[in-house]
């Protein structure tokens, strides 16, 4: 495999990164060009796959994807699937989006969190079973699912106190 391949999977994952500003009309934090970093307890790769395994990690800038695992995979046409599994954490500047899994899918720009999803943004904070995340558009869905929450959503939203 080569470094290219690698690198292309990782930074698809980073795709993840690009969700939106809950609660904030502000541009959504977009994937930078710097450098990204990965790391694992144990990870494998094939020429159209990376897997990492164990606190699996991977850093751009200041955002960063956290899970048990972390697979991508895909064909010479480009990168098809990317999925965390188990406590996934993803971390911007402005937001925490926590679930158990998440899924993104290039083809359809979309991204998919389930699981216990938490957003928090500041004080600002939403909840549901499922989030799904349009790259493109920035559409952003939450639903309910089972558990705590009888399948509602529930937020907290802290108005603007500064009049802007």
């Amino acid at each position: 495999m080569t470094t290219t391949r690698v690198l292309t999977i990782a930074a698809a994952t980073l795709a993840l990164m690009a969700l939106p500003t809950i609660g904030d009309a502000q541009t959504a934090p977009r994937m930078g060009d710097g450098p990204i970093s990965y790391g694992a307890d144990a990870g494998e790769a094939t020429p159209n796959s990376l897997t990492l395994r164990g606190r699996a990690e991977v850093i751009q800038g200041q955002n960063r994807l956290r899970a048990d695992a972390i697979n991508g995979s895909g064909a010479d046409s480009g990168i098809e699937r990317i999925e965390a599994i188990g406590n996934v954490y993803f971390v911007t500047p402005d937001q925490t989006i926590r679930g158990d899994r998440a899924v993104y899918t290039p083809g359809d720009n979309l991204v998919v969190v389930t699981g216990d999803v938490i957003v928090t943004q500041g004080q600002n904070v939403m909840t549901g079973g499922r989030l799904t995340y349009n790259t493109e558009t920035q559409a952003v869905t939450m639903a309910g699912g089972a558990g705590s929450n009888g399948g509602r959503i529930r937020g907290v939203f802290y108005p603007d106190s500064s009049g802007n």
